[in-house]
């Protein structure tokens, strides 16, 4: 096993979404001026974080004018903070009013990406919430949105993706898929079949098992689905819950957890994507309760059990 890194060096990155979209007077982080931005980097710093990833429902980054990037790339600095990948949420290309926008969006995140240094941008086709998973004490307990699956349709996809991963690759980066339900790759075996059909070096999968394991839905043993997405794996978002269900009545309950503390073997996984040479960063995320706190402590976590495979 032949890896990039040391456990105390490997891309560990704290996801922005757990700051939401506002700044400290509830204003829309966006607009707001740098030092806002700059408090809430160091906060995440104070924490150990030496990597974020600044995911589009905090600042897009791909939209920032010539001098706020300047300025976002000096508090990235000041706070001692690198960006491994940037991830979108909720801006598909596949969006059916707003695709095309996203496409040009997503074209424009990579060559700003570029210019940070970032190698990878995290794609997904999951769209905005409906009205009732906002309501939901948990988005995930309401139904969201369906990716058409006719074949036509999901050609325009695939095309779609091919067509970043090769303006990722003429960049020098890549691009990875979040796994995620009720779209193109929303299983497994649809997620190794897009990608099939998408057809890029440049292109692989982000196996975010943990979207699928809080689904109030039959659920594939965790091990059977990393065996099929592991081998395709270039960055990984990780976070856990615990699962429970009834077989009686078929009552299913899940709730998020610290990573250690889930229904997903971290331990294994990690060792697992190791052995078949993933070499990514990781992205520590979690929902509900102190946020920050718990992916620092899954920073931890996960850096344990790399020193147990690497030192």
């Amino acid at each position: 096993m032949t890896v990039p890194y040391t456990a105390d060096t490997w891309p560990v990155a704290a996801a922005m979404l757990a700051f939401g979209g506002t700044d400290s007077r509830g204003g829309p982080i966006q607009d707001a001026p740098a030092e806002e931005w700059a408090k809430q980097l160091r906060l995440v710093s104070r924490l150990g974080f030496t990597e974020i990833d600044p995911t589009d429902t905090w600042v897009r980054v791909g939209d920032l004018a010539p001098e706020r990037l300047s300025e976002f790339r000096e508090v990235l600095a000041a706070a001692n903070l690198t960006i491994p990948a940037i991830s979108t949420s909720r801006r598909s290309v596949m969006d059916p009013e707003r695709g095309a926008e996203y496409l040009d969006y997503s074209h424009r995140l990579l060559d700003v990406a570029a210019e940070l240094g970032v190698p990878m941008v995290s794609y997904g086709f999951f769209q905005a919430f409906t009205p009732a998973q906002t309501k939901a004490l948990w988005f995930w307990l309401e139904d969201g949105w369906h990716d058409d699956e006719s074949p036509e349709v999901r050609a325009v996809a695939a095309s779609r993706i091919r067509e970043l991963a090769e303006h990722a690759q003429s960049n020098g980066q890549q691009i990875t898929l979040e796994m995620y339900e009720d779209t193109y790759i929303g299983t497994c075996d649809s997620a190794v079949a897009f990608l099939k059909e998408v057809d890029h070096p440049a292109c692989g999968l982000n196996p975010d098992l943990g979207n699928f394991i809080r689904l109030h839905r039959p659920l594939e043993p965790v091990p059977q689905m990393f065996e099929k997405v592991l081998p395709y794996a270039n960055y990984w978002h990780v976070k856990n819950y615990l699962r429970d269900e009834d077989p009686a009545s078929g009552v299913v309950t899940t709730f998020p957890v610290p990573m250690d503390m889930g229904l997903i073997d971290y331990r294994a996984a990690i060792t697992r994507a190791l052995d078949l040479g993933f070499n990514g960063a990781f992205l520590c995320e979690h929902y509900g309760s102190d946020g920050l706190g718990v992916i620092a402590r899954n920073r931890e976590y996960v850096r344990s059990i790399l020193a147990t495979l690497l030192d």
